[in-house]
């Protein structure tokens, strides 16, 4: 390979549509945007959900309920997951963030008893089902409230 004969790789490069550089570009004069009209004025255009006076559809469908500002979301663990950890580990949600079962741990950890565990675990999480809380302790383990 020669230093003339560098280019760069297929596709990286575009190559920019010049508007309103003469009428041989096909996009000179009005610049693609045509004659008049709200669409052709600079800073023209209208806002999104906007149907031209039409009542638009986030006004014509019913509001429903409520959210709930102070809601807390619990990161979700069910006990089959809970079998990748050794016999007798302490498993704490710093263990479930670093080993993959949860990816954040949102306003606490919750164990639901989906699955079954077979080891004997220490798990220390913020809820438990009362599911969860038999299964562990019917398998040997031990839970903990934080």
């Amino acid at each position: 390979m020669k230093l003339h004969e560098l280019q760069p790789a297929a596709g990286s490069r575009k190559v920019r549509n010049r508007v309103g550089r003469g009428i041989a570009t096909g996009n000179g004069k009005t610049s693609g945007r045509g004659h008049k009209g709200q669409n052709s004025r600079s800073g023209g255009g209208v806002r999104p959900g906007f149907e031209g006076g039409q009542n638009p559809l986030f006004r014509r469908l019913p509001k429903r309920g409520f959210t709930n500002i102070n809601r807390k979301e619990f990161a979700i663990v069910n006990l089959d997951a809970l079998n990748r950890f050794e016999e007798g580990t302490e498993v704490t949600p710093a263990l479930l963030i670093e080993a993959g079962v949860v990816s954040n741990e949102k306003s606490g950890i919750k164990v639901l008893g989906n699955g079954s565990v077979e080891k004997k675990l220490t798990v220390k999480a913020h809820k438990f089902s009362a599911s969860a809380k038999a299964a562990i302790e019917a398998a040997g383990g031990n839970i903990e409230v934080i």
